[in-house]
């Protein structure tokens, strides 16, 4: 079985008492069919520490973005177009809108985001999607920048139907985190019903949301196998046909051989 964890935080786990290395969550991660990570930057002084701390190899790729709750911190365009055209940077991200924690930066949030998009879109690389308390401004402006050129993925979904199609219409994947396994998840549990399979993927956005039987303890790329199990279940078809899937779907959206 071959499984992908499309979003974490690698730079961000507990390499002090949970972890000795990467190395060490990766063996964890494919004890669990978990042989692929994309590891995802939220500032660009943070991609050169992430990529330095994980080194060069064959199971992890990274994103290279500015994050919406970031954008206090140090940012030069010309900067995030060179690093996002490393031969090891499959996608710019995570960027996006998050009203939910900040609303009075609205402008500047919007404008940030348009520019990945301009990058994505002239690199070919795909956008990951940040979206909190801002669903219209986010896919008016994924509609108006065409997402739909270089692809991209709503990651760590929590939306509704309606969002979900929109983005679906928009040529975008959609991606569900451990909150799948959460038990006061129904509405969400309707909305991975309703999304094709070859539009799905699995991330554990590690260190964070743990999913059950994990929750409340920091997650880790090892546990996209609890989400693919639930998502299984909830999809009607088994955990090698899931990853299978899932696996395929990274593998077209980022444009990697898996």
């Amino acid at each position: 079985m071959f499984l992908v964890d499309s979003h974490c935080h690698l730079d961000s786990l507990n390499y002090k008492i949970l972890h000795r290395d990467v190395e060490d969550v990766a063996d964890k991660a494919r004890k669990n069919g978990v042989n692929l990570m994309l590891s995802i930057c939220t500032s660009l002084i943070g991609f050169y520490t992430m990529t330095a701390m994980v080194g060069c190899r064959d199971d992890v790729l990274f994103s290279c973005g500015i994050h919406p709750l970031n954008l206090d911190k140090h940012h030069d365009f010309n900067e995030l177009r060179y690093l996002a055209a490393r031969n090891d940077v499959v996608a710019l991200g995570e960027t996006g809108l998050d009203y939910y924690y900040q609303h009075n930066n609205k402008i500047q949030q919007q404008a940030v985001f348009r520019e990945h998009i301009h990058i994505g879109r002239a690199l070919n690389k795909p956008v990951i999607v940040h979206m909190r308390n801002a669903r219209e401004d986010a896919l008016f402006i994924l509609r108006e920048e065409q997402i739909y050129e270089c692809g991209g993925v709503l990651h760590c979904f929590t939306e509704d139907c309606a969002t979900a199609k929109a983005l679906l219409n928009l040529g975008l994947y959609i991606s569900f985190s451990g909150i799948i396994t959460f038990r006061n998840a129904g509405a969400l549990h309707k909305v991975a019903r309703y999304v094709p399979l070859d539009r799905l993927l699995l991330e554990t956005d590690s260190p964070y949301l743990a999913p059950v039987p994990h929750r409340g303890k920091e997650n880790q790329p090892a546990y996209v196998r609890n989400i693919a199990e639930y998502m299984a279940t909830l999809k009607g078809v088994s955990l090698t046909k899931l990853a299978e899937i899932t696996t395929a779907n990274f593998g077209s959206l980022f444009h990697v051989d898996v």
